[in-house]
């Protein structure tokens, strides 16, 4: 009678997976198909979308955006940039609607070019809410937002570091497709595609090429995940093969967790590319040299979208705990240097850097520290403006 059962459950499982596997294929030809990146200069006007999400998210985001707007004043007054705001991407929204990104939200997603986007909760099993899928996966995958890039930087310890993870496959891109096979055996799904690993490969070494760094570390694991990890190495060596002028060495993940800790050789290292899930991993280690996930920025880099965001969570312990108003709006800060870098606007880009480096590194007028012993996120807003005017000021002397 057990044979049988099996044999009715693996039926089950082997049309569930067949169902999965067709879909990918359909996503492999979407792939082939995609034209070039979108000229923003070719643009009349850059529609920028703003979603809050959760806990701290639209505390942290309402600053970001303040600060974009004071820095791009004149062009949105000349009508060259807009913003528009995205409501209902909270998790009791989501919730409601049983899905990761209900549908009119996603609508006014695509109406957008660009996203500034807060953290958003994500359920996990044993939370007592439904099995939603993230809703950071979801918006990579429906706006094919297949790179993933997060720099480090602390120059007192030599660490200038770019990662490129992969932002749609891996161990992420069915991560809520999963099943259980019986009752004692569930199985979830890594998916890696050549389309895939070639455009993050060719991202990442043209990145390294323009900035005149010379070396690409390829992280895996595939001397024990052989296939899609082999597949990954295989493939960005292709694309490593056509810069000679780039050394490609290759780390295992858990390797790479270790020697970034290595003073000595982690001032190696210059890009990172990565498969999905270790990318995310490394990156939040990463991130902590700098002073944290709550320092650190991304950019998520599609051909046709782009979307802008913080590195950490929403934080639902701080308002729970009254606190939001102290949360660090640096993470989405940063996040808004990689926006304006990634609309052609590099000048303003280095001006909020360094604007940010004096206020978090340097002067430190103000210090946030999570809760009323430190500044609040208005006040590190403002002194990040008042600092942008003193650069201006100088810079017109």
């Amino acid at each position: 009678m057990k044979n049988e059962e099996y044999k009715t459950q693996l039926d089950v499982a082997c049309e569930k997976f067949r169902k999965l596997m067709e879909e990918q294929l359909v996503r492999v030809e979407d792939m082939k198909a995609q034209g070039d990146f979108v000229d923003y200069g070719a643009l009349d006007c850059i529609q920028i979308g703003v979603c809050g999400g959760d806990g701290i998210g639209p505390i942290i985001t309402a600053q970001a955006r303040r600060v974009l707007e004071f820095i791009l004043s004149d062009l949105v007054q000349a009508g060259k940039v807009s913003f528009k705001d995205i409501e209902g991407l909270t998790i009791e929204n989501r919730i409601a609607k049983g899905k990761a990104i209900p549908d009119d939200v996603m609508a006014e997603l695509k109406s957008c070019h660009i996203i500034l986007k807060g953290p958003t909760t994500t359920p996990q099993k044993g939370s007592g809410m439904p099995n939603i899928e993230s809703a950071n996966v979801a918006m990579r995958k429906a706006l094919d937002l297949f790179a993933n890039i997060r720099p480090v930087k602390v120059p007192e310890e030599g660490i200038n570091w770019t990662i490129f993870r992969e932002n749609t496959e891996g161990g992420y891109a069915i991560g809520s497709s999963g099943f259980n096979i019986t009752e004692d055996l569930a199985v979830d799904f890594t998916v890696t595609t050549k389309q895939g690993s070639d455009r993050i490969a060719r991202l990442a070494y043209d990145y390294a090429h323009k900035n005149g760094l010379n070396r690409v570390s390829l992280v895996t694991k595939a001397n024990v995940i052989k296939t899609t990890d082999g597949n990954f190495l295989e493939d960005c060596h292709k694309v490593g093969d056509l810069y000679p002028d780039i050394v490609t060495d290759e780390w295992y993940a858990d390797i790479m967790t270790a020697k970034l800790v290595d003073k000595k050789r982690r001032r190696d290292f210059k890009v990172l590319l990565l498969p999905n899930l270790y990318g995310d991993i490394i990156s939040d280690e990463a991130a902590e040299f700098q002073g944290g996930v709550g320092t650190a920025g991304c950019a998520n880099i599609g051909k046709k979208y782009a979307m802008f965001e913080a590195i950490h969570g929403s934080a639902p312990r701080m308002i729970s705990e009254g606190r939001g108003q102290y949360a660090d709006p640096c993470s989405m800060l940063r996040a808004c240097v990689m926006l304006l870098s990634h609309i052609g606007l590099q000048d303003r880009a280095d001006k909020l850097e360094r604007a940010l480096d004096i206020c978090s590194f340097e002067e430190k007028k103000y210090v946030i520290t999570g809760r009323d012993t430190g500044a609040t996120c208005a006040q590190f807003g403002d002194y990040v403006m008042e600092t942008l005017q003193k650069l201006e000021g100088n810079t017109a002397q």
